[in-house]
C-alpha cells in the first residue's frame, strides 16, 4: 500500500510504527529515470538478440549430418594420376579446363 507524489517526490508507505515517509531531490529522480530507461533498453536488445541466435541456429546445418554423395554443378572430366598405375585412381576436374 504505497502512495507516491511525483509533485514533492515523496513515497509514503505503511510501517510497522506509522507512516513511512522516503524523499528524494530531482537530479536523484532524473538519475533513475535514466537509470530505468537504459535498462529497459538493455532488455530489448537481449531478446532481440535471442531472437536473431533462434534464427541463426535454425539455419546452420547438422554437422554431424554426411553428404551421400556429391555431385558436381557442371560438366566434369576424369584425369587419371598415374596411367601406368594399375588401379583406377583419377581426379574430377571442370570440362572446361585443359589438362595440363
Amino acid at each position: 500500500m504505497v502512495v507516491p507524489n511525483y509533485t514533492y517526490l515523496k513515497l509514503k508507505m505503511l510501517g510497522p510504527n506509522g507512516i513511512i515517509t522516503i524523499e528524494s531531490t530531482y537530479e536523484h529522480a532524473c538519475n533513475c529515470d535514466v537509470e530505468c530507461i537504459e535498462y529497459a533498453e538493455a532488455i530489448v536488445e537481449a531478446e532481440t538478440l535471442i531472437v536473431n541466435l533462434d534464427q541463426l541456429g535454425s539455419e546452420v546445418p547438422d554437422s554431424k549430418r554426411h553428404a551421400e554423395t556429391f555431385e558436381p554443378t557442371e560438366a566434369v572430366k576424369l584425369i587419371l594420376i598415374d596411367p601406368t598405375c594399375p588401379d583406377d585412381r583419377a581426379l574430377r576436374i571442370s570440362a572446361t579446363l585443359d589438362i595440363k
